[in-house]
């Protein structure tokens, strides 16, 4: 959530700046302007009420003193209509406030400059490249067929037991997917992200903390009875132990890292960009979440690209990063480097990770903040990462490795799994 008093001092450059977004704010920020005023107009008035008040009670605890009994009474009579016009001005301020507060909830995130104008993931710009892509035969099988014939994940299980998008692993898949979250923690943990395990539930604050609510409301799984919400990414609960924190300048950089499963309720849709692995509703995922001193998420930003990096070339998949462009953007982001992996048999990109500046953007919507030496406090930047999320990350390793033998398994697994082939 932006702060206010940024879009007072800044209003023309973020209108400007949320073109980028192919989006017009000049509404909402002036909007946002109006109820501020209208707040701090009833604030003022109620409070010029208060101070009245106050200096009339004064007034008659000294003519009940003096003897003045009579004239303390007319003032008394004074003071309760007052009384009536503050708790009228009082209800005012809190209708005031919650208004701007939803308005504010409406508002995305200012763009980094960094940030490139287009309309969709087509627009989002090339920044990095690895590997080669490779060229695999014409009987080579997608990765849906692999699973089949190495019963090794199966859809069809999975959707008896509740539904499209929720596979079940068996055998090997099982202990591939176990190695890899082990994998992918280790390499955390030795880069200084301390392990958290988290609930997969989260109340309503916490949505509302990170920017899941109001923005993806519909894509997530509740549970109404008990107004809860399956998480749809590890960075939510991470984030949210640090909401109403107070930090110090020593306490950075924060460094976390949790392996949960994550809950989707995306729109369906058909055809092979969404078959097996591509798109599900519950998947597994390990999240990175830094929080850090606002003059060094941008170098932090970059630290956690090169990790990332440093993964995937460790498990020989060639990829690429693109920087989001203004309408690829996330509603809570400043800036966001997306990470695909090749797939060799479906001859396509899949997007594995997407790392994330918020700048103070959820921080403001957290109340965490921390003391600077000046003794001034400020808002944290906030980060994340996914570290990695496993659905297509499998599909690629299963799609790119596929030999007479069996799938080969990448070197950094084997200690975890003991065996060299799935077959």
């Amino acid at each position: 959530m932006l702060q206010i008093n940024r879009i007072r001092a800044e209003k023309d450059a973020i209108i400007e700046a949320m073109k980028k977004r192919n989006i017009n704010a000049s509404e909402m920020i002036n909007r946002a302007i109006e109820l501020d005023d209208l707040r701090k107009k009833t604030q003022t008035d109620n409070d010029n009420l208060l101070a009245e008040m106050n200096k009339l009670s004064k007034e008659i605890g000294q003519l009940y003193q003096s003897g003045q009994s009579q004239k303390a009474e007319l003032l008394k009579a004074k003071t309760s209509q007052l009384k009536e016009q503050i708790k009228v001005l009082s209800e005012q301020l809190d209708q005031a406030k919650i208004d701007l507060k939803e308005v504010l909830y409406q508002i995305p995130n200012v763009p980094n400059p960094l940030v490139p104008f287009g309309k969709d993931d087509t627009d989002n710009e090339l920044v990095f490249e690895y590997g080669d892509v490779l060229n695999m035969p014409d009987e080579a099988l997608p990765h849906w067929e692999l699973a089949k014939k190495y019963d090794i994940i199966d859809f069809d299980l999975g959707n008896k037991i509740t539904g499209a998008g929720f596979p079940v692993y068996k055998g090997k898949g099982a202990k591939f997917q176990r190695a890899l979250i082990n994998y992918f923690l280790d390499k955390n943990d030795a880069a200084g992200y301390r392990e958290m395990q988290v609930p997969h539930l989260i109340n309503e604050a916490s949505g509302y903390g990170t920017g899941q609510l109001p923005d993806k409301e519909g894509q997530m799984y509740i549970v109404e009875r008990d107004n809860l919400y399956l998480i749809p990414t590890a960075e939510v609960p991470v984030t949210n132990l640090y909401r109403d924190v107070r930090l110090t300048e020593k306490d950075f950089p924060v460094k976390n890292t949790a392996y949960t499963p994550c809950f989707r309720r995306e729109a369906g849709s058909y055809g092979a960009h969404v078959r097996g692995l591509n798109r599900l509703h519950q998947f597994d995922k390990v999240e990175i979440v830094r929080l850090e001193h606002p003059e060094h998420s941008y170098k932090a930003l970059d630290e956690m690209v090169s990790h990332v990096k440093e993964i995937l070339i460790e498990l020989g998949l060639p990829f690429r990063i693109v920087r989001l462009c203004g309408g690829d953007l996330g509603f809570t982001s400043a800036l966001t480097y997306d990470f695909e992996v090749w797939s060799a048999a479906q001859k396509r990109w899949l997007e594995v990770s997407s790392v994330s500046n918020f700048e103070d953007f959820q921080a403001n919507r957290l109340k965490l903040r921390f003391k600077d030496k000046q003794g001034k406090n400020r808002l944290a930047h906030t980060l994340n990462g996914s570290s990695l999320a496993l659905p297509r990350v499998v599909a690629a390793l299963l799609e790119n490795n596929q030999t007479d033998q069996g799938i080969k398994v990448p070197e950094v697994l084997r200690k975890f799994l003991g065996f060299e082939y799935i077959n």
